[in-house]
């Protein structure tokens, strides 16, 4: 049965490592919540490591300038592990070919020009145009301010007939920016599925994230077994769905993109309800992280 918090310091003792989401538990697309901050804060006081683990469809090195444009202060949080770290190894070692379409948002050019130095010897990607192209890298609609995923139909229509993989740098579905809930890379991954494409994901709650932050805690000299791990999110699909599947104990946010089912704080019965008809049981609940 999932039990309600009031603070991650009622259970935080059982821990020795959090994998932290960002969006909707640390900050909402532009500002931080200071409570949330300072529960990091403390729990790294203790002794405790902190790994932000984002599906953001960027690398660690943007995150990280984001996360300090917004007043992130540096002693919440150990390692940053973004769904475009993973997206990018896949992508460099030419899962989906050399020649690629880049479907979103210019500001996620990145994954193409911060290039780690251990994949610098790779073979160079091409950016083409669509009916060139080998494969698909999806960060994004272009303008995810003004498409919808219907807005792509044709072009993936043409994509699937040509047998183009897609690399899904972000499996959300939306995300909220202050109060705008916009679409993200996983909506349009999901569509072009259910039109017969082929998707290959690497965020929450695919495999590919989490083994990428297990190695980068052991390049720290931090081997965690599961048991001392606490997945935070809000993502019932992605945080709740993907801690499950790595056998991780999870602390859901019923407060982030399910604040307009719960509301300021969730009624225990009707969470339940939701969570076994959702198929998902955390072992935790709270409305924010404080």
């Amino acid at each position: 049965m999932t039990r309600i918090l009031t603070a991650l310091s009622e259970i935080s003792a059982g821990y020795d490592v959090l994998y932290c989401d960002l969006w909707g538990c640390l900050h909402d697309g532009r500002r931080l919540y200071p409570a949330a901050v300072a529960a990091l804060q403390a729990f790294r006081r203790k002794g405790g490591a902190v790994v932000l683990m984002t599906n953001a469809p960027r690398t660690h090195v943007l995150v990280q300038r984001r996360l300090e444009s917004m007043g992130m202060p540096a002693d919440a949080w150990d390692l940053i592990v973004a769904s475009g770290d993973a997206t990018q190894i896949a992508l460099l070692t030419g899962m989906v070919g050399r020649k690629v379409w880049h479907l979103g948002p210019q500001k996620d050019e990145d994954l193409f020009t911060l290039i780690p130095d251990w994949l610098q010897d790779q073979p160079p990607i091409e950016r083409v145009p669509l009916d060139q192209a080998e494969g698909i890298l999806c960060t994004g609609p272009f303008d995810e301010f003004t498409e919808s995923p219907e807005d792509y139909r044709s072009r993936f229509l043409l994509a699937k007939t040509m047998g183009l993989p897609m690399l899904c740098a972000n499996p959300d579905l939306v995300v909220d920016v202050g109060t705008l809930r916009i679409p993200c890379a996983g909506a349009l991954a999901h569509l072009y599925e259910v039109m017969g494409g082929t998707v290959h994901s690497f965020g929450k709650p695919h495999p590919p994230i989490y083994d990428l932050a297990r190695s980068s805690l052991a390049a720290r000299g931090l081997q965690v077994e599961n048991e001392a791990i606490l997945v935070i999110g809000d993502g019932i699909l992605t945080d709740i769905a993907g801690a499950r599947a790595e056998g991780i104990e999870a602390l859901f946010l019923t407060g982030g993109l399910e604040a307009h089912r719960f509301g300021p704080r969730p009624d225990p019965a009707h969470l339940r309800a939701w969570l076994a008809e959702a198929g998902e049981a955390p072992r935790y609940a709270m409305p924010f992280l404080a």
